[in-house]
């Protein structure tokens, strides 16, 4: 345990006009020359953690993070407004190109998982390796399995989920959970809308961690990434996370020459393990990581340090495969 690097500073960051009003927070540390790696935050509307940059060797990495559309430091902060995956993908071929680099690695956590992978399918060409930790694929079963009344996350913690579906029963007891949620974060008062923001957040937090005591108090100080969270998050799965059903696992063909490393936490109650597993035999030069007694969140102890692992690793194969 307590494989994580050192935290280290950015050595550059910058906004980025990436157009349609929207620029985006950009960070770089690690070694200027180093194996380019770009992290996917979490969410959508997470925003990046410093511990991010604890995951990587910074005498082997490039270490690249951003702020995704409408949350952490870019602007403008919770928008909607061309807010779309397909935006966002567009939004990581900008950054590369800006930065000047042909190809690189791919590593994210949760909602990152997809975007790398939408990345990677999209663009093969550009991508030599992907590190993902608790995949999530955007199918109906995985939104299902996190929100619905029948899914996995309620029938393991159905005490949290009947105080965070009360939340909406409170204002609308017609409408369906996400599109409950929505209307008050879009147009509820501003003590209403609080209200929902760290109701959404309390209930993801609460399911993310095993042995997680997550007091409400310490979401009130991040009110910021609370906001963002759930107001993505629900304009995200309201619209099927703007894909097609099932559209990764139909293109994963598009992929399977490129070398990826899975890690998926063995009682990861946000995004279930059956998607990782179904990934990982699908392609060819995937492995999966299942790590025992973790759950979601990257600030588990036992999941940091598999990511530190797999990317050493990633990071020795990738520096044979050049010689």
């Amino acid at each position: 345990m307590g494989h994580l690097y050192p935290p280290l500073k950015a050595y550059h960051s910058e906004m980025l006009d990436v157009g349609n009003g929207h620029s985006l927070y950009l960070e770089q540390s690690g070694n200027p020359n180093g194996i380019p790696v770009l992290y996917l935050h979490g969410g959508p509307g997470a925003g990046l953690s410093p511990i991010y940059r604890s995951l990587f060797d910074p005498n082997i990495y490039r270490i690249i993070g951003f702020d995704q559309r409408g949350c952490g430091q870019s602007s403008p902060f919770a928008e909607l407004t061309n807010n779309t995956t397909q935006e966002l993908l567009a939004d990581i071929q900008q950054i590369r190109q800006h930065l000047g680099i042909s190809k690189w690695m791919l590593c994210g956590g949760s909602w990152g998982t997809t975007l790398a992978l939408l990345s990677a399918i999209e663009q093969p060409k550009t991508v030599k390796a992907l590190v993902l930790r608790g995949i999530f694929l955007a199918r109906k079963e995985d939104f299902d399995w996190f929100l619905s009344s029948q899914g996995g996350a309620a029938q393991l913690f159905p005490e949290h989920y009947e105080e965070f579906s009360e939340t909406i029963r409170e204002n609308d007891r017609n409408s369906s959970l996400i599109d409950g949620y929505y209307d008050v974060l879009l147009k509820g008062d501003e003590l209403s809308r609080t209200h929902a923001a760290k109701s959404w957040c309390m209930w993801e937090e609460r399911i993310s961690m095993l042995n997680n005591t997550v007091k409400e108090q310490d979401l009130c100080q991040n009110l910021h990434r609370a906001t963002s969270l759930a107001l993505l998050e629900c304009h995200y799965i309201k619209n099927g996370c703007f894909i097609d059903e099932g559209y990764i696992m139909d293109n994963v063909s598009a992929i399977n020459a490129i070398p990826a490393t899975i890690i998926h936490g063995r009682y990861d109650i946000v995004c279930k393990l059956e998607s990782a597993y179904k990934l990982c035999k699908s392609w060819r030069e995937s492995q999966l990581l299942i790590v025992p007694e973790a759950g979601h969140s990257v600030s588990d102890p036992r999941i940091s340090d598999a990511l530190c692992h797999a990317t050493d690793a990633m990071a020795q194969f990738l520096n044979s495969q050049s010689k």
